[in-house]
Order: structure tokens, then C-alpha cells, then sequence
């Protein structure tokens, strides 16, 4: 049924085995990684800890960026810092990676799941709207749910696949009724939505280099903040809350051995290095993707939306139905092309079966729909300017 589109998959990545998005190393990362090694300093300590949060505040503009090993642990002290815990409750999307979820529940308070948009596949503005003017009250500038008389903290929005969520929309809402604001954008590096980096419109932001993401150490997360006092905080918490001293081992309260490796760090710098032109490559494949796929009788393409400009992490495309969707991903791996469908709605998963959720009529509509495209940069002698 599908045999065109997977002629035409193939003809993209011309190898045996098709990855969905696998790591591309171009740069000084073997330079780097001698250097490192060469230093000693392998570990939490480092210079390549530094250059790399230097110029990861240049690329994204935010005022303070504190590199994690993971994007998980990233939004764990994100949310540490701002003061979530078990007497509070946390707003955040049906359809995530599980880790979003995860890191709401390390810090003791239960994620409230709302529906997704289905154009941007992230928080509806609209579900968020309706369950913040029918299911909380407002007490001393703070907003409460009505059904558990819990504080609402915090909203966490995930910019789902490095498309930008409707961001100015659900930012109104937050200040609004008092709620923080944290964006999730762990797949987001390199997206803007009227030119201003994703990640960077709320109290704070994440973003994750796990080896599938656009740049990679192998592993690591960032924290991106313009506030100050949390950044100060979300660093200590991220070291252990040691106390600085020049040989005593003093540590002022409970923390996280959270804090990236040099190591990692020298490979996520060389590769940050070259993102722009990773970006590039991206967009190029995603128009490929938008063209070839155009009017298609069976799918449509997730494109972005107007204001915004995608690093298009991994492309989407929606089908008609589960079942076409079902036989162009059979159809897919049999043929050696790793595609994926999305991930389960996060209330449907044992460990968030008993949290509290809206309707989820489009998360209901769209999860068994959607599947993610082959998305890795190609890199050709052309790309490198060696041709």
C-alpha cells in the first residue's frame, strides 16, 4: 500500500538500516575529547562545563544556563526551585515523553493532565482556559483546584516533536492566575517563535541532549532561566548544595548529584558549534517531507505554525485513521525504516492511571494516528562546503 513512500524514504538517507534520528558528529568533538582527557578533568569539573553553558546562553539569549547530565534531572531541579513540592499540584499535557510526568512526581506533587492542541500536538490553550475557569478559585493571588483544594504551582508544557506550543496564549493564561510558568524543551533547541528561543518565555526552561536529540553528549540537560535567585538555587541544588570551601566537604540540605560531565560537555560544545547548519539541513528535509506529502490522500504533515520557525526534530505526519497508520509502520520496519508512533497519553499509563485529567478529546482523536518519520541530519561533502 505504501510502496512510494517507502521508495521515496529510502532514496532520502540511502543506507541499509534507516535510524529515526541518529547523532551526527562533523566537528572538534574528537579535539575536544583529547583535549579533556588530556586536561584530567573528566568529570563535574572543567572547562568544557563552562564553554559550553557560555555558549549555550549566546545561542539561546537566556540570562543564566546551568547544564545537568540529563534533560529529566534538568526539569526535576527546575521544578525544586520553584518551590514544587507534595502541597502542590502541576499542570502539564496529556501526550509527553513519560519523563515530563516522571519529574513532576520525583518532587512529591501529582501532575493534573489537560488536553493537547492538534495543530501544535502541545497544551491546548483552550483546555487550559476551561479548566482554570471551571475547576480552581482564586485565594490571595493564588490559584487552588476546586476538587482537591490543592495549590496549582506550576504549568510544564512540552514543545512537542520542536514544534513551538502556543506559547503567548498559555503564558497570558498562567499570569493570569498566577501560575509559573516552565517550558519543557527538551526536543525544542534551535525552535523560535517570533524569533525568540523556545525555552526561554517562562520561569525557566529545559532543554535535553540525550542521543537522539538534534546535538548530543551522549547525554546531558540545561536548565534556562533569566531569573537570577533560581538559577543560583537550581545550581546548588544540581551540586549537592555544597557550601564553596577549599577543602571542607559541607553541605547545607538535601540535593542532586545532577551536574553534567566535562567529558559530555566537550562533545555537546563542538556540536553546539555546528547547529546552525544542523538546523538548516532539518528544515531543508522537513520542506522535502511537506512536499512529497502534500494533499496525500491517506496523512497530512505537521507543519509549524505562522511566527514560528521549527527545528523540526522529528517530522510528523497524522493519518486518516489507526489503521493506516498501523500498516505504513509495519509496512516501514519490515523495510529496515525506523518510524515510531507517539508515545502513550500519560494518564493511560499505570503510574498516572489515578491523576486528575480533562476530557482529552483530541488527545483521544489524534494519539493512535500519529507517527514520527526517519529525521536524522544528512550530511553531505556539498553541506561541508568541501564540493
Amino acid at each position: 500500500m505504501f510502496e512510494k513512500e517507502i521508495s521515496f524514504i529510502k532514496s532520502l538517507f540511502n543506507k541499509k538500516n534507516i535510524a529515526l534520528h541518529e547523532p551526527c558528529f562533523i566537528g572538534n568533538e574528537k579535539k575536544y575529547l583529547l583535549e579533556c582527557i588530556d586536561s584530567g578533568f573528566v568529570s563535574s569539573v572543567g572547562e568544557f562545563v563552562t564553554r559550553f553553558e557560555e555558549a549555550l546562553k549566546e545561542k539561546t539569549k537566556a540570562r543564566f544556563v546551568i547544564a545537568t547530565n540529563t534533560g529529566t534531572a534538568a526539569l526535576h531541579i527546575a521544578l525544586l526551585a520553584n518551590g514544587i513540592d507534595e502541597n502542590c499540584e502541576v499542570i502539564t499535557q496529556s501526550i509527553s515523553f513519560v519523563a515530563t510526568a516522571n519529574a513532576i512526581a520525583y518532587t512529591g506533587a501529582k501532575p493534573i493532565f489537560l488536553d493537547i492542541d492538534e495543530n501544535t500536538l502541545s497544551l491546548s490553550p483552550k483546555a487550559l482556559e476551561h479548566f482554570l475557569e471551571n475547576q480552581t478559585y482564586q485565594k490571595d493571588n493564588l490559584s487552588y483546584n476546586k476538587t482537591t483544594h490543592k495549590l496549582i504551582k506550576a504549568c510544564v508544557i512540552m514543545h512537542t516533536f520542536g514544534l513551538s506550543a502556543h506559547i503567548k496564549a498559555i503564558k497570558e493564561l498562567c499570569e493570569k492566575y498566577h501560575i509559573l510558568l516552565i517550558e519543557d524543551a527538551a526536543e525544542a533547541l534551535g525552535s523560535t517563535y517570533e524569533n525568540k528561543a523556545l525555552g526561554t518565555f517562562g520561569k525557566c526552561g529545559i532543554l535535553s541532549f540525550n542521543g537522539n536529540k538534534i546535538i548530543t553528549g551522549g547525554c546531558g540537560g540545561a536548565i534556562l532561566s533569566d531569573d537570577e535567585n533560581l538559577a543560583k538555587l537550581a545550581r546548588h541544588l544540581s551540586t549537592t548544595a555544597k557550601i564553596p570551601h577549599p577543602y571542607e566537604y559541607d553541605h547545607d540540605r538535601i540535593a542532586y548529584n545532577y551536574r553534567i560531565c566535562n567529558i559530555n560537555a566537550a562533545i555537546l560544545l563542538a556540536g553546539l558549534e555546528n547547529l546552525e547548519l544542523f538546523l538548516e539541513n532539518k528544515r531543508e528535509l522537513a520542506k522535502i517531507y511537506k512536499d512529497f506529502f502534500k494533499n496525500h490522500d491517506k496523512c497530512k504533515f505537521i507543519d509549524e505554525k505562522s511566527n514560528e520557525k521549527s527545528n523540526f526534530w522529528l517530522n510528523t505526519l497524522l493519518f486518516k485513521d489507526e489503521n493506516l497508520r498501523n500498516i505504513f509502520l509495519e509496512e516501514c520496519l519490515k523495510n529496515n525504516i525506523f518510524v515510531r508512533p507517539v508515545w502513550k497519553s500519560l494518564p493511560s499509563l499505570k503510574a498516572f492511571q489515578n491523576c486528575q485529567s480533562n476530557e482529552l478529546i483530541n488527545t483521544k482523536k489524534l494519539e493512535k494516528r500519529l507517527i514520527n518519520l526517519p529525521s536524522s541530519v544528512r550530511i553531505t561533502n556539498k553541506n561541508l562546503g568541501l564540493s
